[in-house]
């Protein structure tokens, strides 16, 4: 893993982000398994449970589930601990509507892009990531 290193990705939602990396091996519900006033994974059946993911550039496998999930994702960004990005191997489509309206209702911006599962892990070990989600050309990479 080099520094400035980048993979191409899909635009789910437009925006940039960078900061500190959160990297998730399983997926994630954000109805009942991550706190929005914390900003913390709190599904305790989950490997990375206590993991802080707000204010962080959030990479998964995808999302688990509950439509509620947009929800709480709304609630993270009113309460400005939701993640700086969200990078999914899974297009989720809960997901997706949480971070629309965030920007919509909070003015807050959430870039959502899918990766290809190689990538995931090549992101094991790093510090901080970049999200660049511009529809018809989108980047990940470290920083």
């Amino acid at each position: 893993m080099s520094r400035g290193t980048s993979f191409p990705a899909v635009c789910l939602v437009p925006g940039e982000a960078s900061g500190p990396l959160a990297l998730l091996t399983h997926p994630l519900s954000l109805w009942g398994g991550f706190d929005p006033h914390t900003g913390r994974v709190t599904d305790e059946n989950h490997p990375q449970c206590g993991l802080q993911i707000g204010g962080r550039v959030l990479l998964m496998p995808g999302g688990r589930g509950s439509s509620s999930s947009s929800s709480v994702l709304l609630e993270s960004a009113r309460l400005q601990a939701h993640p700086l990005a969200i990078v999914l191997v899974e297009p989720d489509p809960i997901l997706v509507v949480g971070a629309l309206v965030a920007a919509d209702l909070y003015d807050v911006h959430i870039p959502v892009v899918s990766v290809a599962a190689a990538v995931l892990a090549r992101f094991e070990g790093a510090a901080e990531a970049r999200v660049d989600a511009r529809p018809g050309h989108a980047r990940v990479g470290f920083l």
